[in-house]
């Protein structure tokens, strides 16, 4: 993966916590609205080598159990900040605030910095994943084929979304990082795959800003000063309309 620069794509007010709180959010892999997002059911489990001692101490139906159980367990304790390779798409424009959004360039290798003194489960600091995209659920067996099978699942995502151009970064259950539950939950006792974890990275990680073709001027003002004082060296951008394509175009802002 070459590409120097992801991209966030948010709301007005949710682009302007992140900047002024200088964090990213992690949601848990458990929550993505993709019922095939990270799911364990995407690996086969069910080829056992006759010679496997599970097979033979427990039988093959709980031997199945057991490694699928485990690949649950590794992804409730996985959180991910979901990203993109392209500024301009039309669609993620539309998704975030109706093009009254923002759209935030961040450098991956300064952010992958500040996030390697993190401390997780498995290891200390973050992953950062591709997705692939695929026409079909392929399953590969998983007794017979040498794969990273975690990463696999937590990467693998339906042809569907390749408009979103993904990229992942991976926590496995941080800790001492910020955490906060969503303003929709309301009960007493909340899940804690509810949460979301909120890593603080340094200022020089926000290298761009994208505004929305139809946000607000007072929102876009108390914008750009958020990010200025944030990082006096991003590069901030007014979207527009291309008016030859179906596409965005960009224009700097100048100071």
């Amino acid at each position: 993966m070459g590409e120097t620069i992801l991209y966030k794509y948010l709301d007005a007010d949710g682009g302007l916590k992140m900047i002024k709180n200088s964090n990213l959010q992690f949601t848990n892999a458990t929550r993505f609205n993709d019922p095939f997002d990270c799911h364990p059911a995407l690996i086969d489990f069910s080829h056992i080598p006759e010679d496997n001692q599970m097979l033979k101490n427990w039988g093959k139906e709980a031997a199945i159990d057991l490694e699928f159980n485990k690949y649950e367990r590794l992804r409730d304790d996985a959180w991910i900040c979901s990203l993109s390779k392209i500024h301009d798409s039309v669609l993620m424009w539309a998704y975030y605030g109706y093009q009254a959004g923002i759209c935030i360039g961040l450098d991956k290798d300064k952010v992958n910095k500040c996030l390697s003194h993190v401390i997780t489960h498995l290891y200390i600091g973050a992953q950062i994943l591709e997705v692939q995209y695929k026409e079909k659920v392929e399953r590969p067996d998983y007794f017979h084929k040498r794969m990273d099978y975690f990463n696999y699942v937590l990467s693998t995502k339906a042809k569907d979304w390749e408009h979103e151009k993904e990229v992942r970064i991976l926590l496995m259950n941080p800790t001492f990082v910020q955490e906060g539950v969503p303003d929709y939950i309301k009960d007493e006792y909340v899940d804690v795959r509810e949460f979301r974890k909120y890593p603080k990275i340094s200022g020089d990680c926000f290298e761009s800003l994208y505004l929305g073709i139809k946000m607000d001027e007072e929102k876009k003002a108390e914008v750009i000063e958020a990010a200025r004082k944030l990082n006096p060296e991003i590069k901030i951008y007014q979207m527009r309309i291309d008016p030859e394509a179906f596409k965005l175009k960009e224009e700097i802002i100048k100071i």
